[in-house]
C-alpha cells in the first residue's frame, strides 16, 4: 500500500491514480531460484535456515552507526548504518545485498528503555527513514513511547538506498500528460496494455537479478536479520498500510520473535486478496470515501463554493476532468494527472481542504495552482527516481507475491464491471496493476496468514471507511491472530490511524507499547477531529 504525495501518487496496495507508464536495478537476468518457484517445503526449509545463518550473522556483526550522509537530509542526532543480506535466503552464502537503516535513542531514562521500535510506512515501495524524525521533531503523539524505544526506520530491498530496483528511466516515466485512464475505445485498451507490457519488460530489462527475490516474505526475512543486527532478542514494530501485511508475514514465518506489534489500516491478508482481489476492493472503498469528501465539500460550499450537494460538486469534478481531457491543463495535467492530484483527499483527511482549495481555484477558472500541484517538476531528479523506484517496487513485490490472472478478459470484464458505479479509481488502478498479468518471473502462492506458536497479542488499528485499506482487511487478520484486539476508529476514513490525534487510540497504543497490556475486548473509538476549511 503505498502512501499517496502530492504530484505522484504512491499508492498503498495497487491502488490509485497514476497511470502504468513506468520500469527496475540493472542486472543480468537470473533463471529462477528455489526460493523464486518454491512453495516446496524443501525450498522453504532451506529460506528459514538461510535466514537464521544470515541472522546469526548480523547478530555478530552488529551496525556500525555513523553520522548520517547529508544527502541523506535526515536532523542529528539520527544515525545511519547498513545490514547486510542475502539476496536469496536458500543460498545465504551467496550474494549479498545491502539495507539501509537508521535510528534515533530513546529518551527516556536507561531504566525505562525497552529496546528498539521497527517502523514500515507501507507501499510496498515506502521508505521508513523518516520514521526516527518523529522524535526530533517532538511529535507529541510519539512522546510516550519515545521514552523506551529507539526509533529505527529502514528502507525495504528495492527500495531508496537499499539495493534500489528501477523499470524505466525515471524522466520518462513522469512525463505528462498520459492518457485518459478510462478508456473510449478498443484501441484506447490496446495501448494502455501495450504499455503494461513495456513496464513489465522494462522491470526485467533493468532489474532482473533482484525481481526474483522481491517478495514480502523476503522482506520479512530481512526484518529478522535487522532484528538480530540491533541486538534485539524479539521484535517490537509498527506496521501502516503495506506495512500490516509485511507485519502479518513476519507474525507468521517467526511468530516467537515479536515481542510487541502494531498494525495499522489492515491489508486483507486472505491469500484469495492478495493482491489482485484486494485491488478490486479497493477501488469500491476510495468511491466512498471519495463520497464523504465530496459531503464535506457541500457543507463548506461558504468556503469553496462547489456547490451544496454532493451531486453538485461531483457535476463539477466532471466538468474539470472533461475540461482537463480536452485540453490539459498548462498542457500537462490531464484526466490522469487529476486523479493522481486528487485521490490525496480519499486517502488523507489532512489532504482534505487543500485539495479542495485547489478544486475551487480551478472551478473559478484559476488552474494556475492546480498545476503547480499536479503537474510533474522535470528540474527535481531525485524527486523524480524515488516517484519511479516507488512504483518499481510496488509493483514487483506484488507482482511476485502472488498468481495474477493472465487472461485480458478476466480484467476487463471485473473493470468494466466496477467501473459503472466506482469510476473515480478503477480503471487506473488497473492500468497500474496490469504490468502483474505479463510479469516475467516466477509468482508465488501467498502465506497463509496465521497465528504461529509463541505470538504474543497483536493490536489492530483501522478506521471505519478507509479507502486504500478497506476495513474488511482488519477484522481478517483480527480473526486470523488469536488473543489480537481491534480498536476501530468509527465515522473515519482516514489512511494511517496511529499518527493523528485521537487520545481514545494514541493512549491505548501508548500502553501496549509500554506495557504490553490490551483492553479486554475490541474497543470503538469516536472520529478524531474533522478537518476545517
Amino acid at each position: 500500500m503505498r502512501d499517496s504525495r502530492p504530484k505522484r501518487r504512491v499508492a498503498a496496495l495497487g491502488s490509485a491514480g497514476a497511470l502504468v507508464t513506468a520500469a527496475l536495478i540493472a542486472g543480468a537476468v537470473a533463471a529462477p531460484t528455489a526460493s523464486a518457484t518454491a512453495e516446496t517445503h524443501h525450498g522453504k526449509d532451506r529460506e528459514a535456515k538461510g535466514v537464521a545463518v544470515a541472522a546469526a550473522r548480523a547478530a555478530k556483526t552488529g551496525i556500525d552507526w555513523q553520522d548520517c550522509p547529508a544527502d541523506w537530509n535526515l536532523p542529528q542526532p539520527i544515525q545511519c548504518g547498513w545490514v547486510s543480506v542475502p539476496l536469496d535466503y536458500a543460498r545465504p552464502n551467496g550474494k549479498q545485498i545491502k539495507l539501509a537503516v537508521d535510528r534515533v535513542a530513546s529518551t527516556g531514562t536507561p531504566a525505562e528503555r525497552q529496546g528498539a521500535l521497527l517502523y514500515n510506512p507501507g507501499g510496498p515501495g515506502g521508505s521508513g527513514l523518516r520514521f526516527p524524525a518523529r522524535v526530533t521533531s517532538k511529535n507529541p503523539v510519539w512522546a510516550n513511547t519515545a521514552k523506551a524505544y529507539d526509533f529505527v526506520g529502514f528502507d525495504p530491498r528495492g527500495v531508496g538506498r537499499s539495493a534500489p530496483i528501477s523499470c524505466a528511466d525515471p524522466q520518462e516515466f513522469v512525463k505528462a500528460p498520459k492518457a485518459d485512464p478510462v478508456p473510449r475505445t478498443e484501441a484506447d485498451k490496446r495501448a494502455q496494455r501495450k504499455l503494461a507490457r513495456e513496464y513489465a519488460e522494462g522491470c526485467l530489462e533493468r532489474s532482473g537479478t533482484m525481481l526474483p527475490h522481491m517478495t514480502t516474505p523476503n522482506t520479512a526475512r530481512d526484518l529478522d536479520v535487522i532484528r538480530a543486527a540491533l541486538g534485539e532478542k524479539k521484535l517490537n514494530y509498527l506496521g501502516v498500510s503495506y506495512g500490516t501485511y509485511l507485519g502479518a508475514v513476519y507474525a507468521t514465518l517467526f511468530p516467537d520473535h515479536v515481542r510487541r506489534m502494531v498494525v495499522d489500516s489492515v491489508v486483507n491478508p486472505s491469500r484469495q486478496k492478495i493482491w489482485y482481489q484486494a485491488n478490486l476492493d479497493q477501488d469500491v472503498a476510495f468511491e466512498t470515501r471519495w463520497q464523504d469528501w465530496q459531503d464535506w465539500v457541500a457543507r463548506n460550499d461558504a468556503a469553496y463554493h462547489l456547490g451544496t450537494t454532493r451531486a453538485a460538486v461531483q457535476e463539477q469534478w466532471l466538468k474539470l476532468r472533461a475540461a482537463a481531457a480536452k485540453e490539459p491543463f498548462g498542457g500537462v495535467v490531464g484526466p490522469a494527472e487529476l486523479i493522481g492530484f486528487f485521490q490525496s483527499a480519499p486517502y488523507y483527511d489532512s489532504a482534505w481542504a487543500p485539495v479542495a482549495e485547489v478544486f475551487s481555484q480551478a472551478a473559478a477558472g484559476n488552474t494556475q495552482a492546480l498545476v503547480d500541484a499536479a503537474a510533474p517538476d522535470l528540474t527535481d531528479t531525485a524527486g523524480n527516481a524515488a516517484s519511479e523506484n516507488g512504483n518499481a517496487v510496488y509493483t514487483a513485490v506484488e507482482c511476485a507475491d502472488a498468481k495474477w490472472p493472465t487472461d485480458w478478459r478476466t480484467w476487463d470484464r471485473d473493470t468494466t464491471r466496477l467501473h459503472r458505479d466506482h469510476p473515480f479509481l478503477t480503471w487506473s488502478n488497473t492500468w497500474m496493476n496490469l504490468p502483474c498479468a505479463t510479469w516475467p518471473t516466477a509468482q508465488r502462492t501467498p502465506v497463509d496468514v496465521r497465528t504461529g506458536k509463541g505470538l504474543p497479542p497483536v493490536l489492530i488499528v483501522q478506521s471505519e471507511r478507509d479507502a486504500a485499506t478497506p476495513y474488511g482487511g482488519a477484522v481478517e487478520l483480527h480473526k486470523r491472530l488469536k488473543g489480537s484486539r481491534l480498536i476501530t476508529e468509527r465515522d473515519a476514513g482516514s489512511h494511517g490511524v496511529t499518527g493523528l490525534v485521537n487520545p481514545c487510540v494514541n493512549d491505548r497504543v501508548d500502553t501496549y507499547l509500554l506495557t504490553g497490556k490490551l483492553d479486554r475486548s475490541d474497543v470503538t473509538c469516536a472520529p478524531h477531529a474533522t478537518p476545517k476549511p
